[in-house]
């Protein structure tokens, strides 16, 4: 088969040249070949180019990867480029099932912004995911080291990355409703049991912010604001109870609600120097002008107060909240001392209600495991403060005041030592029975008269998916380092954060496999560029089996064969 082409001249002298698609067949009664005209395209000067080049795409399809391969060859085609495609492919098609590209645009659409905004805002997202990095890195990645839609080939600075950001903080109160309710839809998310929990992050780099005047909320109010509003004064990067044990660095304090799937619903930041207790007040009201239905909120002990209690019972809602073993509160002592035998609802969990009087209810829960566990901490931190006092009787009271202060610092020893009105240093018996008798036990706290001792253990037992969200966010997406300064770009990088754990828990949600697992294998599949005399076009690799799978699984179709062709001018 080829390409005839036959001339004609023309009434004033020019020559016009027709082409042809023809093959030639054998004519066994007359012994000779005939050519056969399969398809005229017509005059040379008018061919659609378009039309030609739809045909080969369509052509191309039938062959091989080693067949087209070759045939790029034959044509003069050179290998010039080659980009990861699945993994910005699948997280991209998450990002428009959840409405995530809609839901930015509409709220922008009253703005002045590039139109390359959403584009951008998805590229730091999936960055993230995929390879966390500053954003002066990560707008050379989405320039030249994938493939994202609409992106390819543009140079995007970084400048341009933090204008984006700018945008996406403007929104994102708007933005988080939005996205939760097209996420519950696409999942059947039961929103029932919320659970809240804080970390913290520091920074290595600078010192602490210049106070600035802020309401309770540790939001910050004008410059020309009333100081009698000014609840507080604290900078964003502050000085504060580090979770990381790293008190003596500054450090901002991310909060974040997750449902019982493991779906992080938005995330909150604050100055470093906020505490905990009254921030799910802050976060209750957020919530409630969603509309949702009646909300259990679960929260572990950092949020026990009475005032949070009152705020989570509005609206009807109900909380499960952990209590403080160790506080020597009434309702504690009086929870422990009840007698009663335990039920066994898991391998290594037992529960039991105690009654106690109280509006709300109280669950004792014991774990036989962690009993054990923590029996050996102990022993492990008696023999540990028996051997620092040992022979401290012959020191002078002064010495023995030093030694003191030295075993102060170190908190699980601490707890276990006595001073005797002589100034002599003991292990305290009374304190290591009564610290026996808490072993593998926590006690939990409900205002919701319906939930079966079993449920109040097993919901507060999920909250452990917000620990996992937590370590996701500081060992898979890099929550930290931060790379930046100002508070607002500080907000919008806990923001790009929590959209890329979204779509990374509803691709394991939707696959049943780990993200690091889904990422290993979506990155094999690739994008390669070829040139040659006619211009540019771009295929990618096959799908294998397992990317079939992966992309059946999240309900998204196979990326395009052949990608783009772009002619030689």
């Amino acid at each position: 088969m080829y390409v005839k082409a036959s001339s004609r001249r023309t009434r004033d002298g020019g020559v016009v040249r027709y082409l042809q698609l023809a093959h030639n067949e054998w004519d066994a009664k007359a012994g000779v070949s005939r050519t056969k005209v399969l398809y005229s395209f017509g005059r040379e000067d008018q061919l659609d180019r378009e039309a030609v080049r739809r045909l080969v795409a369509a052509l191309s399809r039938l062959l091989d990867s080693a067949d087209a391969l070759a045939a790029a060859a034959g044509a003069g085609l050179v290998f010039t480029d080659s980009r990861p495609l699945g993994g910005t492919f699948a997280l991209d098609g998450l990002w428009h099932r959840l409405g995530i590209d809609t839901a930015i645009r509409r709220l922008l659409t009253d703005r002045r912004f590039d139109e390359r905004v959403e584009r951008i805002l998805f590229a730091l997202v999936a960055n993230r995911a995929l390879a966390p990095s500053s954003k002066l890195a990560a707008a050379e990645w989405m320039s030249q080291d994938v493939w994202i839609t609409d992106l390819a080939d543009l140079q995007v600075t970084d400048d341009a990355c933090y204008r984006a950001m700018d945008w996406l903080l403007e929104i994102e109160p708007k933005l988080a409703e939005q996205v939760f309710w097209n996420t519950a839809d696409l999942m059947n998310l039961e929103v029932d049991l919320l659970f809240f929990d804080t970390t913290s992050t520091y920074f290595e780099t600078g010192g602490a912010d210049e106070p600035v005047p802020r309401n309770e909320q540790g939001q910050r109010l004008a410059d020309d604001a009333d100081a009698a509003t000014a609840v507080k004064e604290s900078g964003f990067r502050a000085y504060g109870k580090s979770k990381d044990s790293r008190d003596d660095l500054p450090q901002v304090v991310v909060g974040m609600a997750v449902t019982r799937e493991g779906i992080p619903v938005r995330c909150w930041s604050w100055p470093g120097s906020t505490s905990d207790s009254a921030l799910i007040r802050q976060v209750r009201d957020e919530i409630r002008d969603w509309n949702l239905s009646r909300i259990v909120w679960v929260a572990d002990r950092g949020f026990t107060s009475e005032q949070n209690r009152r705020a989570l019972m509005q609206g009807g809602g109900g909380y499960i909240i952990g209590e403080k073993l160790r506080s020597g509160s009434p309702e504690v002592r009086a929870a422990l001392a009840r007698p009663g035998r335990y039920a066994t609802v898991r391998d290594n969990m037992q529960v039991k209600e105690v009654n106690i009087g109280s509006d709300d209810r109280f669950i004792l829960c014991f774990n036989p495991e962690q009993a054990k566990r923590d029996e050996a901490i102990r022993e492990q931190m008696l023999t540990q403060l028996e051997a620092a006092i040992k022979d401290s009787d012959k020191l002078t009271g002064e010495q023995r005041a030093h030694l003191a202060g030295q075993l102060s610092t170190r908190s699980a020893l601490k707890r276990y030592l006595r001073t005797t009105p002589k100034g002599l240093l003991r292990v305290d018996k009374q304190k290591t029975a009564a610290e026996a008798k808490l072993d593998g036990k926590y006690l939990l706290r409900t205002s919701d008269p319906k939930l079966s001792p079993e449920d109040v253990a097993l919901g507060y037992k999920a909250l452990l998916e917000v620990e996992r969200g937590w370590r996701d966010m500081k060992s898979v997406i890099d929550l930290r380092p931060v790379y930046h300064r100002k508070e607002e770009r500080i907000r919008a990088h806990v923001v790009l954060c929590w959209l890329a754990l979204l779509l990374i828990r509803v691709a394991e949600t939707g696959t049943g496999q780990t993200w690091r697992t889904l990422q290993h294998e979506l990155d094999r599949l690739h994008l390669g560029t070829f040139t040659g005399p006619a211009g540019t076009f771009r295929q990618r690799t096959e799908t294998t089996t397992a990317h079939k799978q992966i992309l059946t699984a999240l309900g998204l179709t196979e990326p395009p064969r052949v990608f783009e062709a772009t002619p030689s001018p």
